[in-house]
């Protein structure tokens, strides 16, 4: 039911990736300024996520959830009624605070209620949520907007996110911190070097990701000439793939550790960005391509997710509210450099560009663990 929740938050920060030119034709706005609907939630909920919830860490989880998800409800009912630009602009910083909360706080919610070996599971169980908006939400949510209206689909997931809220309500236990957890030793978790440099990858690789994925349905139509169906088809196998990659990421962290799946998803989305740039018009190629793109980047979000996790074991709220902050921070980057380089150049220069951006993640991942390394090496030698 977390993963429900976090699948419907999911549908409704992607859909824009689907519609994007149905809603900038509908609000009068260009394809750029569509886009901002992407940065604004993001930028929400990097801001506003981690504030609330640093400020409500000693308040039951349980309530947090709830409260968050009523938030998110009203906000989807008043994007369905909003008239202006302005109006859906304003509703996309609510669902993206409220949602960016319920993100966190069900992650957290999630390794406390499974054992330690079990936690990247039970992490990637949830990102399997976010992922499975992919497959099904942003897929079939542009093919219904052809049909109903883009407007409807807000009304739509409202709705359905009820079901979460009341489930959340019947069956999540009460569950706070046994020590209260000063501001203090809140921000204490910053002056870790391995913390600060692990988010930093996150900026970057999700950034990466979003320069591309914001403006996939312009990038594959000037691509190849392709129909609006086909291009939901496209989106609902890239979404089977990202849901795939976060499952096998979750399962690979817990067998072979974080840092073995970092390096491989980073390695494997720089390659497959590279072929992205080369395989142009041949089709299959393209779409073979992004299909393997989304699976490494979705992989390494949960081996991402629980690596923060073993740092700070005693209040992963904390740690991943950061790492949530920063992977909205990476959408808004993205989103913001794939608009600046579509009015200055093509669309098709978006791969170029998200490849650049993952190449310097990867060199971060490189050196936060040869940073580790010596750490450990010191420590033994000083012991002995």
């Amino acid at each position: 039911m977390l993963a429900l929740a976090v699948f419907l938050i999911g549908t409704i920060e992607y859909i824009i990736t689907g519609i994007i030119q149905m809603v900038a034709i509908d609000l009068t706005v260009s394809t750029s300024v569509a886009g901002l609907l992407v940065t604004s939630f993001a930028l929400s909920a990097a801001i506003g996520a981690p504030i609330v919830i640093a400020l409500t860490i000693n308040f039951d989880r349980k309530k947090i959830l709830l409260a968050m998800l009523a938030v998110f409800i009203c906000s989807n009912f008043m994007t369905f009624f909003s008239s202006s630009y302005g109006m859906v602009l304003f509703t996309r910083v609510l669902q993206g605070v409220s949602g960016g909360i319920v993100t966190v706080v069900a992650m957290a919610v999630a390794t406390r209620l499974v054992e330690k070996e079990k936690r990247g599971n039970a992490i990637g169980i949830i990102l399997m949520g976010l992922s499975s908006s992919l497959v099904f939400g942003v897929p079939i949510g542009t093919f219904l907007s052809d049909i109903l209206g883009w407007r409807s689909l807000f009304i739509y997931i409202g709705l359905l996110t009820l079901i979460p809220l009341i489930v959340v309500y019947r069956n999540v236990p009460i569950l706070k911190e046994q020590e209260p957890v000063a501001i203090g030793i809140q921000l204490s978790i910053l002056k870790d070097k391995r913390i600060v440099t692990a988010v930093v990858i996150t900026l970057l690789y999700i950034g990466g990701y979003s320069t591309i994925f914001t403006y996939l349905t312009p990038f594959l139509q000037a691509s190849s000439d392709l129909a609006m169906v086909e291009i939901s088809g496209i989106l609902f196998l890239a979404g089977i793939c990202s849901f795939i990659g976060s499952r096998v990421g979750g399962l690979t962290a817990d067998k072979k550790g974080p840092k073995f799946t970092i390096y491989t998803g980073l390695s494997l989305q720089v390659v497959i960005l590279l072929f992205l740039t080369i395989v142009g018009g041949y089709l299959v190629g393209l779409i073979a391509v992004i299909l393997v793109w989304m699976g490494a980047t979705w992989g390494t979000s949960s081996a991402q997710q629980l690596y923060l996790v073993t740092l700070v074991p005693k209040s992963p709220d904390i740690a991943l509210s950061i790492n949530t902050s920063f992977i909205q921070l990476g959408f808004a980057l993205g989103s913001g450099i794939g608009g600046l380089v579509i009015n200055n150049s093509s669309v098709l220069n978006l791969s170029w560009v998200g490849c650049s951006i993952v190449i310097l993640a990867l060199l971060m991942a490189i050196m936060l663990f040869a940073f580790e390394r010596s750490s450990k090496n010191n420590q033994l030698t000083e012991n002995s």
